[in-house]
């Protein structure tokens, strides 16, 4: 299983529009992606520009699939002028085995 992690850090003024979209993106990848198994959303409770992304899939394959899936691509053209970082790192998933 490959897991991502991705944090971002959104510009202020762009919190409450990415919200949505962020879940609107993370529920149709687990509605239409199969190599889409976990897509948790979290946001720091401290500080609401902090986001964190826990996301699994079958393997590196269906993660590749997904950064070319037309609702991802939608997502992150409209997002990336909204971010003022962001962090992306893959694991692998060791246990538990799904």
């Amino acid at each position: 299983m490959r897991v991502i992690v991705v944090e971002f850090e959104i510009k202020k003024e762009h919190v409450e529009d990415f919200r949505p979209a962020m879940i609107e993106n993370a529920d149709t990848s687990l509605k239409v992606e199969e190599g889409c198994q976990q897509f948790d959303v979290c946001w720091d409770s401290e500080d609401n520009t902090k986001v964190f992304l826990y996301e699994v899939y079958d393997d590196k394959t269906a993660f590749d699939a997904h950064l070319q899936s037309e609702h991802f691509l939608s997502f992150n053209s409209m997002v990336t002028p909204w971010v003022a970082s962001k962090t992306v790192t893959a694991w692998e998933k060791a246990y538990p085995k799904n």
